[in-house]
C-alpha cells in the first residue's frame, strides 16, 4: 500500500512539472501573439509618418515601439518567475484587455490629445493588472520554501509594489495631465506643435523604464534556475 502511495505522489509530482512547462509555453506564446498584435497597429499606423519625414510625431512612434518592448520584456520576467500550474484565466484576460487598449492608442499617433487619453487608458489598464498578478507572487511565495526561492520573491514583490505605487500611478497622472494641457492651450501644444515637448518628455521616461526593467532582470536572471530547481526537488526529491 505504501509503496502504490509512494508511486502516485511521484507521478503527481511528475505531472505538476510538466503542467508547470506547459503553462510556461503557453504564456510566452500569448505574449508573443498580442505584441505582434500590437506592432502590427504601430507599423500600419507609423510607415506614414516615418516616410513622410513628419518628424514632429517621430517621439510617438518611438515611445510605441518602446512600449511594446517594455510589455514583452515585463511579461517575459513574470512569466519566468511567477507563472506555473494552474492556469491564470484573469491574467491572460487581463494581458489581452491591456493589448486592445495599447493597439488602439497606436491608432493616434498623430492625434496628440486622443494619444495621451488613450495611453492613459493602457497605464490604467495594466495597472489593474500589476494589482491582480499581486496576489501571484504571493502565492508562489507561499510555494517556495527553499532560500533562493524566498530571495528571489522577495525582490520580485518589492519591485511589483514599487510599480503598483509609484510607477503606474506617475505614468497615469503623467498622461492626464498631458491631456488637459493640450485641451487647455490647443493653439500652443496642438497648432504650434508644442506637444513634441512633452512626447519627448514621454520618450525619455520610457526609455529610462525599460533599462530599469533590463537591470532588474539581470538581478533575477541567476536567481530564477535556481527557485525552479528547487521547486522541482520539492514534487520530486
Amino acid at each position: 500500500m505504501s509503496d502504490r502511495m509512494s508511486t502516485g505522489k511521484k507521478e503527481a509530482a511528475a505531472t505538476q512539472v510538466e503542467l508547470d512547462i506547459i503553462v510556461v509555453h503557453m504564456e510566452l506564446t500569448l505574449i508573443a501573439i498580442i505584441q505582434g498584435v500590437a506592432l502590427t497597429f504601430l507599423v500600419d499606423r507609423s510607415y506614414e509618418v516615418l516616410v513622410s519625414l513628419r518628424f514632429t510625431f517621430w517621439p510617438y512612434v518611438l515611445t510605441g515601439l518602446l512600449t511594446i518592448l517594455i510589455f514583452w520584456s515585463r511579461s517575459l520576467v513574470h512569466t519566468l518567475t511567477v507563472i506555473r500550474w494552474p492556469l491564470d484565466f484573469t491574467h491572460n484576460f487581463m494581458y489581452i484587455a491591456c493589448t486592445l487598449a495599447e493597439a488602439v492608442a497606436f491608432t493616434q499617433l498623430t492625434n496628440p490629445l486622443y494619444w495621451y487619453a488613450l495611453t492613459a487608458l493602457f497605464a490604467l489598464t495594466v495597472w489593474a493588472l500589476f494589482v491582480l498578478d499581486l496576489r501571484m507572487i504571493r502565492r508562489r511565495i507561499g510555494d517556495s520554501s527553499g532560500p533562493t526561492g524566498s530571495r528571489l520573491y522577495a525582490l520580485v514583490e518589492r519591485e511589483q509594489l514599487l510599480n503598483i505605487r509609484f510607477f503606474l500611478p506617475a505614468t497615469v497622472v503623467f498622461n492626464l495631465l498631458a491631456m488637459l494641457a493640450l485641451q487647455a492651450w490647443p493653439a500652443a501644444l496642438i497648432q504650434g506643435e508644442g506637444h513634441v515637448i512633452i512626447a519627448l518628455v514621454q520618450l525619455a521616461t520610457a526609455v529610462g523604464y525599460l533599462l530599469y526593467g533590463i537591470r532588474f532582470f539581470s538581478r533575477v536572471i541567476p536567481l530564477i534556475a535556481k527557485t525552479r530547481q528547487e521547486w522541482s526537488e520539492e514534487v520530486l526529491p
